[in-house]
C-alpha cells in the first residue's frame, strides 16, 4: 500500500508540472491544481511569476497569503514567490463528497496594494477503499420462502468520488442465493440478495456468504462483509378456508346484530402457526365496511348497519386468515352478499303535466293530465296497479311503462259539477301492499249551453186597478246556471196583444233589464182592461247569447169605483103578490162591486108594496083597497157589495086606477081596431107625458136639494160571503139621471139584469113571498116613477 501511495505523487508532482505550464493571468484571478496527499513543501505554482512580478519584486513587495479562518494547506515562499503545500492535502475532509474540491485564497501584494484571487483544485486519488456499515449482517429467511424472493442488503460506501467511487459487489459461491444490483441516477443504488433455489432447513440450517464491494480505482480497492443466513423453521401450512366463495342472501330489512355469515379456515401447522385470525381485507362497494362486523376469532359476519336493495343489492367481502407463525401466512376467501328485496317503499305518483280547467263541452278522450308513477321495490312489490276515484268522470289510459294519462270518459256538466276532487290510487304487489295517493282538483270551466229558464212557464199576476203609474206590479227572475257573462241575464218585454184591445201590451207595462221588476207604466182600468198578456224574454251574454220566455197573465182587479146606474123600470098589474115594477140597474164593476141589492127605504112602515132584496121587483104585499088611498111614493134604495159599499135612490110613485079607466088602459094595449080607442090611447099619453115633465122638474129640485142637503146615510144588509165571478163588462166611471112614467099593465113581469151568483141571501124580514094570492085583476094601477142616482163615498177596496 504504501508503494502505491509512492506512486500516486509522483504523478501529482508530474500532472502539477503540467499545469503550471498552462496557467494564465485572467482578471487578477490564478488557478492551480493539486493533487490530494501531496507532499510538504511540493510547489503548486510560480505565484509570483504568473502575477507578474520581477525576481525579487515578491520579496520586496511583501507577497503573502491573507490569513484564512481555517488553518491554510499552502504557503508562499517569500524568496522565490512560488506557492508551497505546507501541509497534508485530504480532500474528503476539505470539500467531503463535492466535486470538483476548489480552495479559494486571496493574495496580498503591498507597495503598492493589491489583492490577487486564487483559486486551488484539490483533485481525487483512490486512496479510501469501500466500506460496509458493519462487518457481519445476520439474516433470517423461512424455509418455505420462494425462489426469487428478494432480499435488501445495504452495500458498502466509498468517500472517493467518480470512478474512484463507482462500487462493484460480488458474492461468495453458493447455489441458493445471488446478488441484484440496481443503478440510478436519481438515487442510490440499491443491493438486493436473491434466493435463487429453495431452502431446507434440515440440510443447511445457516448459510454463511462473504460480499465483497471493489471501486473503479487504479489500482482498485476493496471492502467486505459477512452474511450470517439463518433458516427459519417453516410455516409452511398457510390457512385454508373450507369454501373460496361464500353465498349468502340477507334481507334488506334485517335488523342491526343480525348474523350474515360465518367463515371458517383451518391451519394443519402446530402451535401458533396454526392459531388462526379473521380479518376484511376489502370490500366492495367501499361502504360495506362499516355495515360489515367480523368476528377475528370466530369468523361470524354480523350486520353492523342497515342495508338497502334500492341502493346497493349485492356486497362482496374479501375475508383473510391469517396464522401467527412468524412469518405469518395468510389464506382469502370472498362473502358474496346478496341483499334481497323486501316491500318496504309505497308507490310514488307525480303529476307531470295538468291541463286545467277542463271546458265543460270537451269531448270524451280529452287528456286532462299525465301521470308518472314508479315504485323502488322489485319484482311483484314494484308491480303498480293506478286507478282513479271516482271512477266518473275521469279514468286512467296506461301510455307506456309507468305512465300514464287521465282522460275524460264522461261529458261534463259545469252546473251540475263545478270541481272535481279526483285521487289517483296506486297500490303495488306486495305482501302487505303499499299505497300511495295524488290528489287532483281539476276545476271545470263554462260554456255557454243553458238558456235562462224562468221559474214558472206563465205566471199569474193579480194587480188592483187605479193604480200609480210605476207601481211595481211583479217581480221576475230567470236562472241561467251559468257563469259570468254566460249567466249575466238581461230581461225585456216580447210585444203581444192586450186582452181588452189590440194595444201593444209595452203600453202598459215595463221591465227593468237587470232586476226583472215589472212596473206599470200607467193606471190601469178595469172597465177598460181586465187581462192583459204578454211575454218577458230572458236574455243572457254569452256567445252565442241564449234567451227563455215566460208569459205573464196580468189580470186586473175591480175595485168599486163606479155607483150603480138605475134603469127605467117595468110595470104590471097590481094584485096581491104581483110584480108592479122593477127596478134595474147596473153597475160597471165586477164581482161583489157589481152585486145589487134592493131596499125599500120608505115608507118604513108596513105598507102595501114590498121590493125583491136582489131582484129588485116592487110587488103588492096585500090586496089594494081604497083606504090605501090613490098615490103611493116610495123611496127604494140600490146598494153594491163592495168596501166600501155604494149605493143609488129611486123614487117610484104609484097611482092607483078607477075599472072603466083601467078598461081603457087595457082597451089601448089590447085593441088595435077602433079608432074611439085609439083616441083614449092618445089622451092617456098625453096625461103620462105630463106627468113624466112634472116628475122631471120635481126631480130637478129634489137634486139640487140633494146637493145641499146631508146625505142619507147608505142601508146595506148584513148576509153571507158569496163567491160572485168578475164580470167581462168593462168599467167606466160615470153619473147619469134617469126620468121616466111607466104605466103598468097586467101582465108577468120581466127580469133585465141578473149579476149575482145562484147562492143568494135569505130576503129580509117582513117581506112577503111571491106566490102570494094575487087581487082580483079588476083593480088597475097606475105607476109613476122617478129615478135618481146618487154615488155613496167609497175608498178603493183592499183586495
Amino acid at each position: 500500500a504504501s508503494g502505491r501511495r509512492r506512486g500516486a505523487r509522483c504523478c501529482a508532482v508530474l500532472r502539477v508540472l503540467v499545469l503550471q505550464a498552462a496557467w494564465a493571468l485572467a482578471g487578477g484571478q490564478v488557478r492551480y491544481s493539486v493533487p490530494e496527499e501531496a507532499k510538504a513543501g511540493t510547489v503548486v505554482g510560480r505565484l509570483a511569476q504568473d502575477l507578474g512580478l520581477e525576481a525579487g519584486e515578491a520579496e520586496a513587495r511583501r507577497l503573502r497569503l491573507v490569513a484564512q479562518g481555517r488553518r491554510a494547506s499552502v504557503e508562499v515562499s517569500g524568496a522565490s514567490g512560488a506557492l508551497l503545500v505546507s501541509s497534508r492535502l485530504d480532500r474528503e475532509e476539505l470539500c467531503g463528497k463535492s466535486a470538483p474540491c476548489a480552495l479559494r485564497l486571496e493574495v496580498l501584494l503591498e507597495r503598492p496594494l493589491r489583492v490577487f484571487h486564487v483559486q486551488l483544485e484539490v483533485t481525487d486519488i483512490n486512496d479510501n477503499a469501500p466500506i460496509f456499515p458493519a462487518v457481519r449482517k445476520n439474516l433470517s429467511i423461512a424455509e418455505l420462502s420462494v425462489p426469487g424472493s428478494r432480499f435488501p442488503l445495504e452495500g458498502a460506501s466509498d468517500a472517493d468520488i467518480g470512478v474512484n467511487a463507482q462500487l462493484s459487489y460480488t458474492l461468495s459461491p453458493s447455489e441458493h442465493f445471488a446478488l441484484d444490483l440496481h443503478r440510478s441516477d436519481e438515487y442510490r443504488e440499491s443491493l438486493f440478495l436473491v434466493l435463487t433455489k429453495s431452502l431446507d432447513r434440515e440440510t443447511i440450517p445457516v448459510h454463511r456468504l462473504v460480499l465483497t464491494a471493489t471501486d473503479g480505482g487504479r489500482p482498485s480497492l476493496t471492502g467486505t462483509m459477512e452474511l450470517v443466513i439463518s433458516v427459519l423453521d417453516a410455516n409452511d401450512n398457510a390457512p385454508q378456508f373450507n369454501q373460496s366463495v361464500y353465498k349468502v342472501q340477507l334481507p334488506e330489512s334485517a335488523d342491526v346484530g343480525t348474523l350474515v355469515a360465518r367463515v371458517n379456515a383451518t391451519d394443519p401447522d402446530l402451535g401458533s402457526n396454526g392459531e388462526v385470525t379473521f380479518s376484511v381485507s376489502s370490500t366492495f362497494p367501499e361502504k360495506g365496511i362499516n355495515i360489515f362486523l367480523l368476528n377475528e376469532r370466530t369468523g361470524e359476519i354480523n350486520l353492523a348497519g342497515s342495508v338497502d336493495y334500492e341502493d346497493i343489492r349485492t356486497y362482496e367481502i374479501q375475508v383473510e386468515a391469517t396464522d401467527k407463525g412468524t412469518p405469518s401466512l395468510s389464506g382469502h376467501c370472498k362473502v358474496v352478499l346478496e341483499v334481497l328485496d323486501v316491500n318496504d317503499n309505497a308507490p310514488e305518483v307525480w303529476v307531470t303535466s295538468l291541463s286545467v280547467p277542463v271546458p265543460e263541452d270537451a269531448s270524451v278522450g280529452t287528456v286532462v293530465a299525465l301521470l308518472s308513477v314508479s315504485d323502488r321495490d322489485s319484482g311483484a312489490n314494484g308491480r303498480v296497479r293506478c286507478w282513479v276515484w271516482p271512477a266518473a268522470p275521469f279514468g286512467l289510459e296506461a301510455t307506456f311503462a309507468g305512465s300514464y294519462s287521465l282522460v275524460l270518459r264522461e261529458a261534463l256538466d259545469r252546473e251540475r259539477v263545478s270541481e272535481y276532487e279526483v285521487e289517483v290510487r296506486a297500490e303495488d304487489g306486495g305482501a302487505p301492499a303499499l299505497g300511495a295517493r295524488r290528489g287532483l282538483r281539476v276545476p271545470v270551466s263554462d260554456v255557454n249551453d243553458n238558456a235562462p229558464l224562468f221559474a214558472q212557464a206563465v205566471y199569474t199576476v193579480l194587480a188592483r186597478e187605479n193604480n200609480a203609474a210605476g207601481a211595481e206590479l211583479a217581480r221576475l227572475w230567470a236562472r241561467d246556471p251559468d257563469e259570468a257573462g254566460n249567466g249575466r241575464v238581461s230581461y225585456s218585454v216580447w210585444e203581444g196583444a192586450a186582452g181588452g184591445g189590440w194595444r201593444a201590451a209595452s203600453s202598459y207595462v215595463s221591465v227593468d233589464a237587470e232586476s226583472g221588476r215589472v212596473w206599470a207604466l200607467q193606471p190601469l182600468d178595469y172597465e177598460e182592461l181586465q187581462v192583459l198578456q204578454f211575454e218577458v224574454r230572458a236574455v243572457d251574454a254569452g256567445e252565442p247569447p241564449l234567451c227563455g220566455n215566460a208569459t205573464v197573465q196580468l189580470f186586473v182587479l175591480d175595485e168599486n169605483d163606479n155607483a150603480p146606474a138605475l134603469l127605467p123600470p117595468a110595470g104590471s098589474a097590481p094584485e096581491a103578490g104581483a110584480v108592479v115594477a122593477k127596478i134595474r140597474a147596473v153597475d160597471a164593476d165586477s164581482g161583489y162591486n157589481a152585486w145589487l141589492r134592493y131596499e125599500l127605504w120608505e115608507p118604513r112602515a108596513k105598507g102595501p108594496f114590498r121590493v125583491g132584496l136582489y131582484s129588485g121587483e116592487v110587488s103588492t104585499a096585500r090586496p089594494l083597497d081604497e083606504a090605501d088611498g090613490a098615490r103611493h111614493t116610495l123611496l127604494i134604495v140600490v146598494r153594491d157589495h163592495g168596501e166600501p159599499a155604494r149605493s143609488a135612490t129611486a123614487t117610484l110613485s104609484v097611482s092607483l086606477l078607477e075599472a072603466n079607466e083601467a078598461a081603457l088602459a087595457a082597451g089601448s094595449s089590447a085593441s088595435s081596431s077602433g079608432s074611439g080607442s085609439r083616441a083614449a090611447t092618445n089622451v092617456w099619453l098625453v096625461v103620462a107625458i105630463c106627468a113624466v115633465s112634472s116628475l122631471f122638474l120635481l126631480a130637478l129640485v129634489l137634486y139640487g136639494a140633494s146637493r145641499w142637503a146631508p146625505r142619507a146615510a147608505v142601508l146595506s144588509g148584513p148576509g153571507p160571503t158569496t163567491l160572485v165571478c168578475a164580470s167581462e163588462v168593462g168599467s167606466w166611471s160615470y153619473s147619469q139621471r134617469h126620468s121616466r112614467s111607466l104605466c103598468v099593465a097586467d101582465g108577468a113581469a120581466k127580469s133585465d139584469l141578473m149579476v149575482f151568483s145562484p147562492n143568494f141571501p135569505p130576503p129580509p124580514p117582513g117581506a112577503a113571498p111571491k106566490d102570494t094570492q094575487p087581487e082580483p085583476s079588476a083593480l088597475l094601477h097606475t105607476v109613476s116613477a122617478s129615478c135618481f142616482v146618487s154615488s155613496a163615498l167609497s175608498h178603493p177596496p183592499s183586495g
